[in-house]
């Protein structure tokens, strides 16, 4: 057992922008899950590693309740604080650009190697230290001009631009088994799902 999120999926739009309220900061075990097996924020004191959110608390400052939620132990993933603060934020602010111009859909999650030797932390429970992240954006499907593009990040330092992270979905289910947006239209899917293009989405 991992103790990690498989993925995270969410909308971004436009509405969801507004900020109503401010980062929480308080870090929960997730109230679904029961107490004995629940991951709370204890595990990461002293590892290390960033608590990093998968779905970012900024783009839920638009209710209460979703702030709350952001912040479940159950968002939350080991993460390398040159990443969680650098290039993925910057990722994070492009997603919230690109959500102005109308809905975007967002799936994010880490990625296990299944080899080499996997990293754990935590004294109670093993959580897993991904080898890297993932994310895929869905957009323009309410204009019928839909989009897509993912984004590959490895769990270290680095700071590089965004387009040096881009991939097709095709190249991110490939690695992760997952098969995203399936409820498109299969020519329309098949055709987003190769593109990697950043130029489209300045």
């Amino acid at each position: 057992h991992t103790n990690l999120p498989n993925w995270v999926a969410w909308e971004l739009n436009p509405e969801r922008l507004i900020e109503r309220e401010s980062r929480s900061d308080k870090f929960v075990p997730d109230p679904d899950i029961e107490t004995r097996k629940a991951i709370t924020t204890d595990e990461y004191k002293g590892t290390g590693w960033d608590r990093g959110h998968m779905c970012p608390a900024g783009d839920n400052r638009w209710h209460w309740r979703a702030m709350d939620e952001s912040f479940y132990m159950t968002n939350i993933c080991p993460q390398h604080p040159n990443l969680n603060g650098g290039d993925l934020h910057e990722l994070e602010q492009a997603c919230r650009r690109w959500a102005e111009e109308g809905p975007i859909y967002i799936v994010c999650g880490p990625i296990l190697y299944k080899t080499g030797k996997p990293q754990y932390i935590g004294k109670e429970h093993k959580i897993r230290v991904p080898e890297a992240f993932f994310k895929v954006i869905l957009a323009g499907v309410e204009k019928g001009k839909p989009r897509a593009i993912g984004f590959i990040y490895k769990n270290t330092e680095g700071n590089r631009s965004l387009d040096s992270y881009v991939n097709s979905i095709d190249q991110v289910e490939r690695i992760t088994g997952y098969d995203f947006f399936p409820a498109l239209p299969d020519e329309v899917e098949n055709r987003i799902e190769k593109e990697y293009e950043l130029k489209y989405w300045r």
